[in-house]
């Protein structure tokens, strides 16, 4: 009986021991740190922060967003692809770091398909190409009019050489078949204040950071990048209903993971983020700022990013674009 008892108990320590240990190791146990590879200010710390403080409430530990600017979007991007693959550091995703970089660098440090885990794409945002408030051409076909007569006397503006505005801008440039002069600056911030001061002709920005410019008469708006035209700006034609070239591009942002996070952990974070992604609120905020909601799986997700790597890369290296 005495032996009987004696096992009962270490029985009984085991399972409580292994209760304590399943508590322990329940994701998530602290902060999760929301990697953004662009400084504050731009769509993919808009997109991230929306995210994350409901991520945060939903998992029952904070989610930290942290910017880490560089080499357009490759410093972020390639922190996380290296970090530990445990779930505490996540990538704010979209077709700028995932998607275009393939194409604009030959030795790219990491792999979109084959470095991440998708979790879900949460929404996705057209571009609108806005021209300084004095500047005397009234449509994108008057853009590219008095550029094909005055090659590179006219400048645009990025957030980085190899970001979407870049690339988007100089793929529209090269079909079109004029010149113009890139001045590539460290964010989309940097990039307004030259914008409104004159500095620079034109820039093309994400729908959310672009409306409140727009909004406020300090830049004139000539087009949007959709397939569609954005309902926040109905006025504004496509770039291919402006008829001076067939292109389309949205941005789609999204959470990712490093690749080898294990299975339950990545099912945590995009059973999470399905739901956060739900809620009406966020549609509601990412609506507002002219974007598109969406709700795409894991498994949708790669698909989305491998048929952008294969469209941009091809269409990069057509144009000759470089990030460096």
């Amino acid at each position: 009986m005495h032996q009987l008892l004696l096992a009962a108990a270490m029985l009984g320590a085991i399972a409580f021991g292994g209760s304590q240990a399943t508590a322990q190791a329940a994701f998530p146990s602290h902060p999760v740190k929301v990697v953004v590879p662009q400084p504050p200010g731009g769509g993919f710390d808009f997109v991230a922060r929306v995210l994350a403080d409901r991520m945060g409430k939903q998992a029952g530990q904070p989610f930290v967003v942290e910017n880490k600017p560089g080499s357009g979007t490759l410093v972020g991007t390639d922190f996380v692809a290296k970090a530990a693959p445990d779930g505490y550091t996540v990538l704010t995703g979209s077709v700028s770091n995932l998607a275009l970089n393939p194409g604009l660098y030959r030795n790219l440090p990491y792999d979109s398909l084959r470095d991440f885990e998708p979790l879900g794409i949460a929404v996705s945002y057209s571009y609108t190409l806005m021209a300084r408030k004095d500047l005397p051409l009234n449509t994108l076909k008057d853009v590219v009019a008095f550029a094909r007569a005055n090659p590179r006397a006219l400048t645009y503006a990025s957030a980085g050489a190899g970001s979407g505005q870049h690339v988007l801008a100089a793929a529209l440039w090269h079909l079109a078949g004029v010149e113009l002069v890139h001045v590539p600056y460290r964010g989309a911030q940097a990039a307004y204040q030259d914008l409104l001061g004159g500095r620079v002709d034109l820039f093309f920005d994400l729908a959310p950071t672009a409306r409140a410019q727009i909004d406020g008469g300090t830049v004139r708006a000539l087009a949007v990048s959709g397939r569609a035209r954005n309902p926040m700006h109905p006025e504004l034609p496509t770039i291919s209903q402006s008829g001076v070239a067939q292109l389309e591009l949205e941005s789609w942002f999204g959470l990712f993971a490093p690749a080898r996070t294990p299975p339950e952990v990545l099912d945590q974070l995009r059973a999470d983020l399905a739901k956060v992604i739900a809620m009406r609120e966020v549609a509601e905020a990412f609506r507002k700022a002219g974007g598109q909601p969406l709700n795409l799986t894991g498994a949708e997700t790669r698909a989305l990013v491998q048929r952008d790597v294969q469209r941009w890369t091809r269409l990069i290296r057509d144009a000759d674009i470089r990030a460096e």
